[in-house]
């Protein structure tokens, strides 16, 4: 077993390469998310039955920031709940910027974005069905006034898991740089001292396998509210330890902080409950599908 410093060195040389690829890709999703974030929000809000297709392509790039924008929306009945079930699983959190900087060829990066978005709009526009079929309305989770803009519910969160970011561009680029550089530090220190410790065989059938359980495991790790979460998931199946299937269920799951905000902003603590239930069975299952018709990029 290689020694602890030499672990934690070859962990940090692995994780500070990526720097400037991390800095420069959130200098552009920054600007990407304060540039289109109000229009993409209009464009749902306007969408009516086709919130679920807008939602999950707007949902793929922003990062979580537009899967909080979108728990506020639907706090205030401006969005359908297919629709925001569309965005959470189509949101790709901090799994783009990580594909960008270890420069994954770009055919395999638009193959993952296009089947989180599709997976979000056929989970949405099914949701969406059956509450119209239900004759339910608002009680169920559709708008009040389908097409009408509101204010989004009170207390408008960001992305960051503030109020409204104000900051410019730059600061929370560099902010947001600097937190996913630790979180892949800890995660690479922790895979290399448990392979030096256990070896690669032991790390590849803990959960990371296409049994169910790791499907499971996976779609729990996702529902953890933290970018933390999808860059873990991320480097897991980047370093060859984790099926497209399993990482799917993780990332399908993972919505940033956008299940945080919406325990925040609306009040229906059971309701929030049954969506989250609904958004791990739709993940879960999405990747158990994905490895048993033996998908692969």
């Amino acid at each position: 077993m290689p020694g602890m410093m030499e672990i934690m060195v070859d962990a940090f040389m692995d994780s500070v390469k990526l720097l400037p690829f991390l800095l420069v890709t959130y200098i552009v999703m920054e600007y990407m998310e304060h540039r289109m974030g109000e229009r993409a929000k209009g464009a749902i809000g306007r969408a009516g039955r086709f919130g679920a297709f807008w939602g999950a392509v707007f949902g793929v790039f922003p990062q979580c920031g537009f899967s909080a924008a979108a728990s506020n929306l639907f706090a205030g009945r401006v969005i359908s709940l297919g629709t925001l079930l569309a965005i959470y699983l189509s949101t790709s959190d901090e799994m783009l910027p990580i594909l960008i900087s270890e420069q994954v060829d770009i055919g395999v990066i638009f193959a993952l974005l296009g089947m989180k978005a599709l997976i979000g709009m056929a989970a949405g526009f099914l949701v969406d069905l059956f509450i119209r079929r239900s004759g339910k309305g608002a009680v169920r989770g559709m708008p009040s006034a389908e097409g009408e803009i509101g204010d989004g519910g009170s207390g408008e969160i960001c992305g960051h898991g503030h109020c409204c970011c104000e900051e410019g561009i730059f600061r929370p680029a560099v902010r947001h740089t600097v937190q996913v550089f630790l979180f892949i530090f800890v995660c690479s220190l922790v895979l290399n001292f448990i392979i030096g410790a256990a070896g690669e065989d032991f790390l590849a059938g803990l959960i990371l396998d296409g049994s169910v359980t790791g499907h499971l495991i996976a779609g729990a790790v996702g529902l953890i509210p933290n970018c933390a979460a999808s860059v873990l998931i991320t480097q897991l199946y980047l370093e060859g330890y984790m099926r497209l299937g399993v990482m799917m269920s993780g990332l399908l799951v993972s919505s940033g902080v956008g299940v945080l905000v919406l325990f925040r902003v609306n009040d229906d603590r059971k309701e929030n409950v049954r969506i989250v239930l609904l958004l791990y069975a739709v993940g879960v299952t999405a990747g158990i599908l994905l490895d048993l018709a033996g998908v692969a990029v």
